[in-house]
């Protein structure tokens, strides 16, 4: 693949041209010049309205269902949804049938990921069969490829286990993702306890069932050390607990779902189950604390938290449906409506430090990981927009502000 991008605004706070418009010039998808007025004969000129580039962006949180549930999501589709959506990198979730929790599974998702653009990165399971009684063999999947270890929307309810799994993996420096809620204070809740699960009728899942877990989960993890990564927060609490524990330096990171950063639980009025995710969306008093969380520092990514969902299993009672909704395609967009650019660019950026050990940025002798994209395009998300085979979006018809045009990477040029 040898092509210039041309007049394109870089925004990487760690190269040397940022804020600088520039041509790049890629050859077999390495960055060999970057400069004004490049020509190039026999490269294939990119020109694109108000392109601005940035270092590739890697989603922490991603499910497909592939293998088990292809019907939802194959790996091909789901990784050319991904690339078109700006992300040169996922953390593919443990949760298909069978469950990753063995080196033969990660093997076969790297192996059916191997040819695409979007590389993508497998999450072993935590447990065995993610039924968090007996660890998995965590060791055996790192050395197939896997990048960190957790059960996909599941607490350890098993104190000890989760002790022992945080020592373990010392031992290979593995990261432990440790998802917070207690099932038995959630019990049948489906939406945020508060003021509009009253109204609607709907049984409320309350703060406490995330930040009971959190806070024991925060104690292990200073007895025993290690790492953890606390996915999707949704409370203030939570944002306040992580920011403690890291001023007591302990190595501990978290993320937040895109749509518990932009939506409140005022969406649920129509009782619509696109809105129905794990930890739900809840009111403006949390809404603002996770805002306040990304730009503070104390939340360090934002994952689209993509979970795909067949149309049986969404389009059904409130209580009787799936959790999850699609987030790849309007990520980008929905949340520069909430956050400054250079906000959204770090924080959709930095699952690589966490995880891969990153620090790639856009200069000379680089492989080319780039996302394009425009950051000021208006328009609105629709079902034409929905590349993903399941269709359960969150942001159907919310208006967007920035655009996202495709991808560089892996020598491959991807785009809309």
């Amino acid at each position: 693949m040898n092509i210039v991008i041309k007049n394109a605004t870089i925004v990487d706070s760690s190269s040397a041209f940022n804020h600088q418009k520039v041509d790049i010039k890629i050859e077999n998808g390495v960055i060999t010049e970057i400069a004004s007025n490049i020509t190039a004969d026999q490269y294939e000129m990119i020109s694109l309205e108000n392109l601005h580039v940035s270092s590739g962006w890697m989603d922490a949180s991603v499910s497909f269902g592939e293998p088990g549930f292809e019907d939802r999501e194959t790996i091909a589709n789901g990784l050319n949804v991904a690339a078109k959506s700006g992300f040169t990198q996922i953390a593919y979730q443990p949760n298909t049938f069978p469950v990753i929790d063995s080196q033969s599974i990660v093997s076969f998702v790297k192996t059916k990921a191997a040819s695409s653009a979007t590389t993508l990165h497998p999450i072993g399971a935590l447990t065995k069969g993610e039924e968090g009684t007996d660890l998995a063999e965590m060791f055996d999947m790192q050395n197939a490829g896997a990048i960190a270890f957790g059960d996909y929307k599941k607490s350890i309810a098993n104190a000890n286990l989760l002790k022992i799994g945080l020592q373990y993996t010392q031992d290979f420096g593995a990261t432990v993702i440790a998802f917070c809620n207690d099932a038995s204070i959630k019990g049948k809740g489906v939406v945020h306890e508060g003021v509009q699960s009253t109204l609607l009728g709907l049984k409320g899942i309350p703060p406490l069932a995330e930040e009971i877990v959190l806070a024991r989960n925060l104690f292990l993890l200073e007895y025993t050390g290690g790492k953890m990564h606390v996915p999707t927060i949704s409370t203030a609490k939570s944002v306040a607990m992580i920011k403690e524990a890291k001023a007591k330096g302990l190595q501990v990171t978290c993320s937040v779902a895109v749509h518990n950063l932009v939506l409140t639980d005022a969406v649920l009025s129509d009782f619509d189950t696109r809105f129905k995710v794990n930890p739900p969306v809840r009111d403006s008093i949390h809404q603002q604390a996770l805002i306040n969380g990304v730009l503070d520092g104390t939340i360090d990514v934002i994952t689209s938290d993509h979970c795909t969902i067949d149309i049986e299993h969404k389009k059904m009672e409130f209580d009787m449906a799936k959790d999850g909704t699609i987030g790849l395609e309007s990520a980008f967009g929905a949340l520069l409506e909430i956050l400054p650019l250079d906000v959204v660019i770090e924080k959709l950026q930095a699952a690589k430090s966490i995880f891969l050990n990153d620090s790639i940025t856009i200069k000379v002798g680089e492989k080319a990981d780039l996302t394009l994209f425009d950051p000021s395009k208006e328009w609105t998300f629709t079902k034409n927009d929905i590349m993903s085979k399941s269709k359960n979006s969150a942001f159907l018809n919310h208006k967007m502000k920035g655009y996202v045009y495709g991808i560089c990477h892996n020598n491959q040029l991807i785009i809309k």
